[in-house]
This record gives structure tokens, sequence and C-alpha cells, in this order.
């Protein structure tokens, strides 16, 4: 069942598995509340086994474009397009959260970009391959964050 992301009232539900719900909860919120303000957009969430096909298509790209198997449990996805930009999310139960921003327009910014939940270590896929910058949030405490850019097209 689709569930609607509040960003004013946190809530777990859809994460309740994750070791670090809450703050992956306020991860969560923390996206929602980016798209409302930046597109009027409203953020939700489909429980992965409805979403298997977003999420096919974000480990497609990470497979391909270098080769990354995320070792946790999809919990959640999203797609959705912003102003030419189409946008999907994955919501893992380790608390990681993965997203590609891929613009339709040839020539347009493609990245996939990976937050840590607050509490959780990084991923051992990923550990040695990024480093990861530390932004704070109010809803989601420390953010930890990386991206690398899509060279193909998918």
């Amino acid at each position: 069942m689709t569930y609607t992301v509040d960003f004013t009232t946190v809530s777990t539900v859809g994460l309740e598995s994750s070791p670090v719900a809450e703050a992956l909860a306020g991860l969560r919120a923390n996206e929602a509340r980016y798209f409302r303000n930046k597109y009027d957009h409203v953020f939700t969430v489909d429980p992965a086994e409805d979403a298997a096909e977003v999420i096919a298509w974000v480990h497609r790209i990470l497979r391909e474009e270098r080769e990354i198997v995320i070792a946790s449990r999809p919990l959640e996805a999203t797609a959705f397009e912003v102003e030419g930009i189409r946008m999907a999310y994955v919501f893992y139960e380790s608390g990681l959260s993965v997203n590609v921003m891929y613009t339709v327009e040839d020539g347009g910014k493609r990245a996939v970009g990976f937050k840590l939940s607050d509490g959780m270590e990084v991923p051992e896929e990923l550990a040695s391959r990024f480093k990861f910058a530390r932004q704070k949030s109010k809803l989601a405490g420390t953010i930890r964050g990386s991206y690398f850019v899509v060279k193909n097209e998918y």
C-alpha cells in the first residue's frame, strides 16, 4: 500500500524492521520535505514487493555503472518525475537510501546518491569506494552522503 511521507510528524511506518528505523524515517522525511519545498511534489513510497520495477532499475544502474550490489534488503521504493528529472529512491533495512537522479533530456545531469542514516555503519560494498560527507538535518540528525555520475543510458 502506498504511503505518503509526512515530514511534520515523522513515522517509521514501513521501516520497522530496520535497526535504525527512527533515523531512516527521519532521512525519508527529509527527502519528502525537500521535494515538497522545491517542487511542490508529495513524496510517496511503496513497499519493496510492490516496487520491484523501480528497485530493479536502481540495482541495474549500480551493477552496470560500478559493479555494486547492495547487500541489505530493500524495504521501500518510489519513482517519479519532476521538471524533466526522473527520480528513484530505494530505502534499505540497513538504513541506507539510494537515489537516482536521471535527467530525461540528453546531456542533463544524471547521478546516483547514497545517504546513510544516523547510527548505521558504512556498508561494506561502499566503504572502500566512496568518501561520505556529513550534513546536519533537523529531521534525520547527521546524514552522511556520497554520489557518482551516471555515464550510460538507462
